[in-house]
C-alpha cells in the first residue's frame, strides 16, 4: 500500500511508478473513444457482479444451410453466422425477459423492456464501438444480416452518431474472425447480460449416439448476478444453443 492509499475510503487504484527507471519507454495519449470505453468498462466491472457461463452450440446444419443460401443468392446480403446468433439471442430474450432488463438505481426494482435493441460490438481503427440495432426482433435473418453489416461499416468509417449507440438492451460481441475458444465479455451496463462468441471449429463430438466431426461455436454469456442466477443463465444458454442447432427452424429470407 502506498502512503496515499492509507486512510482512504475510496476504491484502491493500481499504483504506478517511473517506468523509465528500468529502461526506455514511450508515453502515448489514449484517444477519446478508448478513454470513454475504459471508464465504462471499469465502472461495469467494479459495480456489477459478473459471472460468465460457457457452452458450445452445434451449428453444423446451420452452416450448411447458410452456405447454400449465400451461394444461391449471390446478389443478396450475405448471411453471417453472427446474424443467426443474434436471432437466437432475440428468441432467448423473449423467452427469458430478465435478460432484456436493467436494474433500478436503488437495486430494489427491475425494468423489463418490451423492445429489443441489440448492441453489436465492432472492432474499428478507433477502438471498440457498440452501435445498436433498434427493434431487431422486427427483422428477418437476411434483413438483420444487412443491417449489422451496414452498422459495422458505419462504425468503421467513423460516421456513427450518438443515436446509433444508445438504447441497447442486450449486446453481442464476437471474436470469431480473430480466434480464441472462450473469454469473459464485460457487461455493457446498465444492460444485465452480454453474449460473447469465439471462433467456430470442426471437432469430434457425440452426435446421435456416435462420435462425429461437427462445427461447434463457443459461446460465453456474462450476466449480472444481482438479477440473474446461474440456473436461469444455464437455461437461457441452453435455449440459444438448441435454437442454433435447429437449422430446420430458420426461415432463410
Amino acid at each position: 500500500m502506498t502512503p496515499s492509499d492509507q486512510g482512504s475510503t475510496s476504491r484502491l487504484t493500481v499504483p504506478t511508478y517511473d517506468y523509465s527507471l528500468f529502461g526506455k519507454v514511450e508515453e502515448r495519449p489514449l484517444d477519446n473513444i478508448r478513454q470513454i470505453v475504459g471508464r465504462r468498462m471499469a465502472a461495469s466491472w467494479q459495480n456489477v457482479p459478473h459471472v460468465t457461463h460457457h457452452d458450445e452450440a452445434d451449428i453444423t446444419a446451420l452452416e450448411a444451410a447458410r452456405h447454400d443460401f449465400n451461394t444461391s443468392n449471390p446478389d443478396g446480403p450475405k448471411l453471417s453466422a453472427l446474424s443467426f446468433i443474434v436471432m437466437a439471442c432475440l428468441a432467448g430474450l423473449k423467452e427469458f425477459p430478465d435478460f432484456n432488463a436493467s436494474l433500478g438505481d436503488t437495486g430494489k426494482t427491475i425494468f423489463l423492456k418490451e423492445y429489443y435493441n441489440i448492441g453489436i460490438a465492432v472492432d474499428t481503427p478507433a477502438g471498440l464501438i457498440v452501435p445498436v440495432l433498434k427493434d431487431a426482433d422486427s427483422l428477418s435473418v437476411s434483413e438483420l444480416a444487412a443491417a449489422v453489416a451496414a452498422l459495422a461499416e458505419k462504425a468503421r468509417s467513423g460516421k456513427l452518431g450518438y443515436a446509433d449507440t444508445e438504447g441497447g438492451t442486450f449486446t453481442v460481441t464476437s471474436l470469431g474472425k480473430i480466434g480464441g475458444t472462450a473469454f469473459t465479455p464485460i457487461i455493457n451496463a446498465p444492460e444485465v447480460a452480454i453474449m460473447g462468441v469465439s471462433r467456430a471449429q470442426r471437432k469430434p463430438v457425440e452426435h446421435e449416439g456416435e462420435v462425429a466431426l461437427r462445427t461447434m461455436v463457443p459461446l460465453s454469456l456474462s450476466y449480472d448476478h444481482r438479477v440473474i442466477d446461474g440456473a436461469k443463465a444455464a437455461r437461457f444458454m441452453g435455449f440459444v444453443r438448441d435454437r442454433l442447432a435447429d437449422a430446420g427452424g430458420w426461415t432463410l429470407s
